[in-house]
């Protein structure tokens, strides 16, 4: 249990009308409950929390955030001049919102709590705002996995890996990102850990049934996302892969079927949608899988001859390598939720 007498740290939210209400006021609940919950449902002496959460916005002007959410903030930037924590969670942006002509006076305050000591904490997009802070510059980093392109082609000097679910920035650990939309669980135990102590995240995970997502994010990633460009030819090509990704020489079919060259199709593949013909067609392959171990039971190696694969080992390897987990542990992870909605006869 946390020792009596213990400090109680100061923990700043950034709210902005980009952010998603949930993961602010999930973050704030959560933080707000260290030292006092576990104690109060176990029957144990009063204590005072561990952390106090405050919500900082541009203004002390109530708004409203992502999906008309109110917000009431407890400081403005210009009041907030230290804290042990700043946190920023998910905002809601598009994946080519790479925020540089906004909130300059917000990326500064930022800028200002590091230098003084501060550690910067963000989980999902709010990456995306500390990357245009430039407190990402040369550093490794993680978000969404739909936000993969963004930072490669506005943040090229950011090392982002959209697999993890956390990534430390810095030697000293004082710039953490965290990767998918719920990713502020994680962030949270992470936060509670390294400020109060691991038994006092265990006990915070207890008592929200919050999941640590050591798998990381590749499980949850979408291996096809369309990719907006001008290559007509390209867009035919992949019009085809999508029709006969199943066959078993699927690229062969495509290079035929398009009229040009293979080194060229390769080329202009390569350049419109971010991967190669054949890697494009193991996405392909791998995704429709997902969907049969999600919602069948036929066996891996069955799986493996319907999506192309007449070598079940090399399904399983490249499997592996996609999603980061084996056919069966993808099942048993997601099967259950594909099933959650269906009734049960007796």
């Amino acid at each position: 249990m946390p020792k009596s007498g213990a400090i109680t740290k100061e923990a700043l939210i950034l709210a902005l009308p980009e952010s998603a209400g949930s993961a602010v006021y999930g973050m704030v609940d959560v933080l707000a409950a260290t030292g006092t919950l576990w104690r109060e449902l176990s029957g144990g002496p009063a204590a005072p929390p561990l952390i106090r959460p405050r919500i900082v916005a541009l203004s002390r002007k109530p708004f409203r955030c992502g999906n008309g959410i109110p917000v009431s903030p407890d400081l403005a930037l210009a009041d907030a001049s230290a804290a042990d924590i700043v946190i920023v969670p998910e905002l809601w942006l598009a994946p080519t919102d790479d925020l540089r002509d906004r909130h300059p006076e917000l990326k500064e305050w930022l800028r200002r709590r590091y230098r003084a000591g501060g550690s910067i904490y963000s989980a999902c997009s709010g990456a995306v705002l500390l990357a245009a802070a430039g407190l990402l510059d040369g550093r490794a980093a993680t978000s969404h996995w739909g936000y993969a392109d963004l930072f490669k082609r506005s943040f090229p000097e950011v090392r982002f890996d959209p697999a993890p679910n956390l990534v430390v920035a810095d030697p000293a650990g004082r710039i953490v990102t965290a990767g998918g939309t719920t990713s502020w669980h994680d962030l949270a135990l992470h936060i509670v850990a390294r400020h109060c102590s691991p038994g006092e995240a265990l006990r915070i995970a207890k008592v929200y049934l919050l999941k640590w997502h050591a798998e990381g994010q590749l499980p949850y990633a979408n291996l096809v996302r369309r990719q907006p460009h001008a290559d007509a030819a390209v867009r035919r090509a992949e019009a085809w892969l999508a029709a006969h990704f199943r066959e078993t020489d699927a690229v062969r079919g495509v290079v035929e079927a398009s009229g040009i060259p293979e080194r060229s199709l390769n080329r202009r593949f390569k350049a419109a949608v971010g991967t190669t013909p054949i890697a494009h067609v193991q996405n392909l392959r791998v995704e429709a899988a997902k969907q049969l171990l999600e919602t069948g039971d036929d066996p891996a190696d069955g799986i493996a001859a319907a999506v192309g694969y007449e070598n079940p080992a090399f399904f399983r390897r490249l499997f592996r390598r996609c999603t980061g987990m084996t056919p069966g542990a993808y099942r048993r992870m997601f099967a259950p939720v594909a099933t959650a909605g269906r009734v049960r006869r007796r």
